[in-house]
């Protein structure tokens, strides 16, 4: 065997074969026998209580096995497990009875709080039949005041979410350090701005889908569901639908992406498994594209009023933060703003703050995590105050950012809101990331264009912003490594990865470690009955926490494959070392053996008494801090002066990542997160309306004109086809609902 290093080594991914080939298989691919199908009867309301469901023209419906109601629901699972608020700093009287009052159910009792909450559930034998039998569901509404802005939530006679408590207020998080308000009295100027990070949509490749089957003479229940978490999901389950933890099992097959959005539970995991349980049938749920927008999850969502204590010299030496964030109907991490708070001095000295993060209940789909969730909300603020500096004091923007940086001197470093820098040297990105841009060419074209712009057709802009980043939360993550006879190796890892390709990189750490064949190494993952214990993906921690999990865990296998070798050797295990790839006794390089050897010995008779028979290992990595990786971005924009469109001339991103297990591995993670930035800068916003009815596609009758977020006559209708109008939907029918989406509005 020719050994080469693979740590850093620009390799294949395993994974792309299967995929690009359109072999894998996603939870919208299984074949189950008997399997059945549902589709999900939606409020049209933001805010409205169910008088009565009438589902018996449904169930007239050849085809359809079921309709259940959220009363029926109630003798089958216990509400939706929720995430308690915020630790540090909370104001909250009581955050766990608060949450615990404030779930819901995974189909609505009584009443809704968002557009888009699941009312009923059809089972039927075809998608198609499925879909058309919601139409014939009969809902009786009463619709109510809702608000769906952040601000007005907070308004005194705002319509409460939640009736039990005064106002919408979930939680308050306070930090306040040093002397902020001497400060600002002393600031030779004050800057100050309101800035909003707009509520967005996840949009993964794949939506969420769920199957569920239930083994009635074990017990046991399985669920497919595209996750990004499946021993999450698993505590969760056993928690909403009274059952032992090991007669749940959860597998995430191949999943299209998550971004965030797939790291919840979400109520249609709850309500197949309890309708499998129920009616002993497989079921399935295919999530369509306006049913996602409606309700998965959403991100961001913040309004932020932004001020800093400028001196002279460009130095800040005060900042003041009021961070107000929408948390939805149902808040599944309603500590994410709290985040955009610790992070809100970015990468800059600054002793003086008062920083105010306070979150709202609205009747609008529940906001929880989105690529980066809530650092890159706080590093906008504070990057885009340096920017308001320097046009103020009339100074380079680089030249604010550089008399602000952290010094390498000064870390570990405690900043003020609360987290423990462990390294950076701030300079170092910026400077790379200027010079590659050419960044002082791009001022002086823009100064010629200044002087000059009445003859300019479009206007150059030249944006910078520095960034610290915190991840690699814990609390833990697991691996096992597993050597075959042969000298292959099976690695299965406690984290869920769907599309960051650490069945790769994972491998590349394997094949250094243990001096394994790359090309005989299989990663698996997903799947709780198989693998162990895991956190899942999600907060930048796959590779720096899993994967020190799996480094530790080869550091195992390879401590026992050396003792093993110095018995074959008949040398002390002291004498005997791993190098390039081999398992040899010191300064005789000629005596060597390979991990294959090793392994063949292991399940074998000749072993010393005090060796195991057997070749593999796991282990937990518990990490004991935080991570804090940082960069620097330049971007390039003309604006044409007549249209204000964007066009983006250059981009250059310089992120101090450590090390690069897969070069490639690492490029493109980059590349998606700045094509999702640049997205929500120029294109992305879900908005919420105050339309004078609910939309006709909700409808089949469309003599209702009632205002949807205000108090009206109690009114009966059927539930249209709304989130089901859209060309793209897999495993829809023919019939009634195809008859609709061709109608014109």
């Amino acid at each position: 065997m020719q050994y080469s290093k693979l740590i850093g080594a620009v390799v294949k991914r395993k994974e792309d074969p299967r995929l690009i080939t359109g072999k894998a298989i996603y939870t919208g691919d299984l074949k189950l026998a008997g399997l059945h199908h549902v589709a999900i009867v939606r409020s049209p309301y933001a805010h409205a209580r169910i008088r009565g469901v009438d589902p018996s023209a449904a169930l007239r419906r050849p085809g359809v096995v079921a309709v259940v109601t959220g009363q029926d629901l109630i003798s089958l699972c216990d509400p939706m497990p929720m995430m308690g608020s915020s630790e540090a700093g909370s104001m909250a009287s009581d955050s766990r009875e608060a949450t615990k009052r404030h779930t819901h159910y995974p189909l609505a009792v009584e009443r809704v709080r968002h557009a888009g909450e699941a009312v009923a559930a059809v089972i039927a034998e075809s998608p198609a039949i499925a879909e058309d039998a919601t139409f014939d569901v009969d809902v009786d509404w009463e619709p109510l005041p809702a608000v769906v802005d952040p601000v007005k939530a907070l308004e005194a006679d705002a319509p409460l979410v939640f009736d039990d408590m005064s106002n919408n207020v979930e939680h308050v998080w306070v930090k306040k350090s040093g002397d902020p308000d001497a400060a600002f009295a002393n600031a030779f100027r004050v800057v100050k701005q309101r800035m909003v990070n707009q509520r967005i949509a996840g949009i993964p490749l794949e939506t969420r889908v769920v199957a569920a089957a239930h083994e009635p003479t074990t017990g046991e229940l399985t669920i497919w569901t595209a996750t990004q978490a499946p021993h999450y999901i698993r505590t969760n389950l056993v928690k909403a639908l009274r059952m032992p933890e090991n007669q749940i099992r959860v597998i995430a097959p191949e999943v299209g992406g998550g971004f965030g959005v797939k790291g919840d539970i979400f109520p249609e995991e709850v309500l197949l498994g309890a309708l499998a349980k129920k009616f002993g049938l497989p079921l399935r749920w295919v999530e369509t594209r306006t049913e996602h927008m409606l309700a998965t999850t959403h991100g961001r969502a913040q309004i932020a009023d932004v001020e800093a204590a400028a001196q002279e010299d460009g130095v800040v030496t005060g900042l003041r933060v009021r961070i107000l964030g929408d948390l939805g109907a149902y808040p599944c991490a309603p500590i994410i703003p709290d985040l955009s708070g610790q992070m809100a001095v970015g990468v800059y000295r600054i002793a003086n703050v008062d920083v105010e993060v306070k979150c709202a209940f609205t009747h609008t789909t529940p906001v929880s995590a989105y690529r980066g969730a809530g650092r890159p909300e706080g590093a906008y603020y504070v990057e885009r105050l340096m920017d308001l500096i320097a046009a103020e004091l009339n100074m380079d923007p680089v030249e604010v950012r550089r008399k602000n940086f952290i010094p390498p001197d000064a870390f570990p470093y405690q900043t003020p809101t609360g987290p423990l820098y462990d390294t950076g040297e701030y300079d170092k990105p910026l400077t790379k990331a200027l010079e590659v841009a050419e960044y002082s060419a791009l001022r002086d074209e823009q100064r010629r264009q200044r002087a000059n712009l009445a003859n300019a057709d479009r206007i150059l802009g030249i944006g910078l912003a520095c960034y610290v980043e915190m991840c690699g939360f814990g609390p833990y993550e697991s691996a096992v490594v597993r050597v075959e006879p042969s000298g292959t190796v099976t690695a299965f890892t406690g984290i869920s990865p769907h599309g960051q390709g650490q069945e790769t990189t994972f491998a590349q750490i394997i094949a250094e470690q243990l001096g394994a064949d790359f090309d005989q190494i299989i990663v698996k993952h997903g799947d709780t009955a198989v693998g162990p214990m895991g956190r899942g993906t999600g907060g930048s921690r796959g590779l720096a926490v899993g994967g020190a999990a799996m480094v530790r865990a080869a550091a195992k296998v390879r401590d026992k494959a050396e003792r093993i070798a110095a018995h074959i050797f008949e040398a002390a295990p002291d004498d005997v070392v791993f190098a390039e790839g081999f398992y040899q006794v010191k300064g005789v390089p000629a005596k060597r053996l390979t991990l294959s050897q090793i392994a063949e010995r292991a399940y074998g008779d000749d072993l010393p008494l005090d060796v195991d028979s057997g070749l593999e290992a796991i282990d937990f990595f518990r990490p004991p801090e935080l991570l804090y990786p940082f960069g620097a971005h330049v971007a390039v924009v003309e604006i044409e002066r007549e249209t204000g469109t964007v066009h983006i001339r250059k981009y250059i991103s310089v992120d101090d990542c450590g090390p690069r297990i897969s070069p490639m591995l690492v490029t493109g993670p980059v590349h998606g997160g700045l094509a999702r930035g640049i997205a929500q800068a120029l294109l992305e916003e879900v908005v919420y309306g105050a339309a004078r009815r609910p939309s006709p596609e909700f409808h089949h009758r469309r003599d209702c004109d009632d205002d949807a977020t205000q108090p009206a006559r109690s009114q009966r209708h059927r539930r249209g086809p709304d989130h089901r109008l859209d060309a793209g939907d897999r495993q829809r029918g023919d019939g009634r609902a195809r008859a609709l989406r061709r109608a014109p509005p």
